[in-house]
């Protein structure tokens, strides 16, 4: 008979459109096809189809290990699965150089509607219908498939809100709330439209360089096959895989906030094109994210401003007029399919355009007590992490309650602390001072990414980007 889900796709999708603190769905996806997209079979259907894989440091020190601090090679899913067994074929593969006890490989952020371009009857393996997004499938979706220790650098998506279907293996989440944003110390080098990176290695955090973070309160969560985790809109998230293989698939859904932040998107982008570009090229800084193609010129980027300002203040209009006529319908949410990373191709369905989500705070009380939180909807609790050591949360495989894994530390933070000494260190404070107060003379100057920072914190670019949209109604 047919699959009864816990929730409708109407009520599924009021849960995610509304709900601003993250939670795992449960029982959702038994049907799905996709279940069966382990590495085994994802490797059959390639049928020897390279693909890149990101490969960093199982070792844990005090610095991020960004993209552009990683090596990479192409190859196919069965030399990925052959050099994570440790067998000898791969002694002359394309991993011949990166020791499976020492290395991690992620196959991150692949498009499944360009990987699997000449099979397009594979994107009907993943619904999000059932989640309430109509035509939603795999064609909109993203492939991640990893090794044990396989990571993301903490970082917050721009646009959207995010769900992740765990296929195969096991994923820690370590999630930090919007408001933690300053406590995450936010930086746009490297430099990646619509991701904002934390300069804190959430695995091993440098408390001495980074005190504030000792503030953020992570909410940890262990994803496991089968079920499918909510990110909302500007939550922090640092992920790794605990699993020896593990395989997942995320969608991000569009939200009618995106159109302001595409603005943001576009004066961060012009700001850091234009003041990076105007280094020197032999200084070595690599500071555009290997996702970023080139650095795009400046009226190129000067036309893009004024695209995303014009659809904003659109829809914008659009909204406040449909307001004004009816109170009682909303419009419905825009799902369309471009990429979450390169999101240039600013539209706007004037229907579409209701603005609801533009502001985020934390739920009142009231509202998550009507939030239906049980075994089929599990809400991610906060943790405090004031000591080295906290417990993480993680939700069964069945659906059942969550439990407290007690022992078992924060990311790695029992690992032996190693710092990396950098080419260019930007962080080192420019202030010190001797115990006369005066300046010191062996001081670091402020560098190019020091300016940046401050130049392009969230807040100041929040800031800018309501100006600009002021300016242009004028």
């Amino acid at each position: 008979g047919e699959d009864v889900k816990p929730f409708t796709p109407e009520k599924t999708k009021e849960i995610v459109m509304s709900l601003q603190e993250p939670a795992v769905f449960c029982n959702m996806v038994r049907d799905w096809p996709a279940l069966h997209w382990n590495a085994k079979y994802l490797s059959a259907v390639l049928d020897g189809k390279t693909i890149q894989f990101r490969l960093g440091l199982k070792r844990v020190d005090l610095v991020p290990q960004f993209e552009t601090r990683c090596s990479y090679v192409k190859a196919t899913l069965e030399e990925f699965l052959a050099w994570s067994c440790g067998q000898p074929s791969c002694l002359s593969g394309p991993f011949s150089s990166y020791d499976y006890s020492k290395y991690w490989a992620y196959a991150d952020y692949k498009y499944i509607a360009r990987i699997f371009e000449d099979k397009p009857e594979i994107f009907q393996d993943i619904r999000w219908s059932d989640f309430g997004f109509p035509g939603r499938s795999g064609k909109e979706s993203t492939l991640w498939i990893g090794s044990e220790g396989a990571n993301t650098p903490c970082h917050l998506d721009s646009y959207g809100c995010n769900l992740v279907l765990q296929i195969q293996g096991r994923k820690r989440w370590h999630l930090f709330p919007p408001g933690d944003t300053s406590f995450l110390y936010p930086t746009r080098i490297p430099y990646e439209e619509s991701s904002i990176f934390s300069k804190v290695n959430i695995a091993n955090p440098d408390l001495k360089r980074y005190p504030e973070f000792r503030n953020s309160t992570a909410h940890v969560v262990t994803l496991s096959p089968g079920q499918v985790l909510l990110v909302p809109r500007h939550w922090w998230h640092y992920v790794e895989s605990i699993d020896p293989i593990t395989v997942s698939i995320n969608s991000w859904i569009e939200l009618d906030a995106d159109h302001e932040a595409r603005v943001e998107e576009a004066i961060t982008r012009m700001l850091v094109c234009a003041i990076k570009s105007a280094e020197n090229p032999s200084d070595g800084d690599l500071w555009l994210n290997p996702t970023e193609v080139e650095a795009t010129s400046h009226e190129i980027n000067l036309q893009y401003l004024n695209k995303a300002v014009s659809v904003c203040l659109q829809c914008q209009e659009t909204s406040v007029s449909e307001q004004a006529h009816s109170s009682s319908t909303a419009a419905e949410q825009r799902t369309n399919a471009s990429c979450k990373r390169k999101r240039r191709e600013v539209g706007c369905d004037p229907q579409g355009c209701t603005l609801l989500t533009q502001e985020f705070d934390f739920p009142k009380a009231e509202e998550l007590q009507k939030t239906p939180f049980g075994p089929h909807l599990i809400q991610v609790l906060p943790q405090s992490h004031k000591t080295s050591a906290v417990g993480a949360v993680a939700v069964e495989s069945d659906g059942g309650d969550l439990r407290e894994n007690e022992g078992e530390h924060f990311g790695k933070l029992h690992h032996e602390r190693k710092r990396l000494v950098m080419r260019n260190d930007c962080e080192t404070a420019a202030h010190q001072v001797d115990s006369d107060c005066s300046p010191c003379t062996s001081q670091t100057a402020l560098s190019t990414n020091d300016v940046l920072d401050c130049l392009v914190n969230p807040r100041v670019i929040s800031l800018v980007a309501r100006l600009l949209l002021e300016r242009a109604r004028v």
